[in-house]
């Protein structure tokens, strides 16, 4: 298939299958802005309940102490809750 021919959400499905990336990683790759690449990534999880496919997510992490069970494991905190720091690493996405 050609590339013009793909949808947008086709293209980042097939990145999240060569490697986990961030949102923000995506959204430079792509040339979106972060809000619509995100919501690019959640429709593309619901796709994939209806295959054999998944969309695994790496939970946001501190940097400082290592917190990693954020309650919204999709959107980056803006702080951790143990030790507040602004230091947390994004949560990155791929496709499996």
């Amino acid at each position: 298939m050609r590339e013009a021919s793909r949808t947008t959400r086709e293209r980042i499905t097939d990145r999240l299958r060569e490697e986990p990336l961030t949102v923000s990683g995506l959204a430079r790759e792509f040339e979106l802005n972060a809000a619509t690449t995100l919501t690019h990534v959640e429709h593309i999880a619901k796709t994939l309940d209806q295959t054999d496919q998944e969309l695994l997510v790496a939970p946001p992490e501190c940097r400082d102490c290592g917190f990693d069970r954020f309650d919204d494991l999709i959107n980056r905190p803006s702080r951790c809750p143990d030790c507040k720091s602004e230091a947390i690493e994004e949560p990155a996405f791929r496709v499996r």
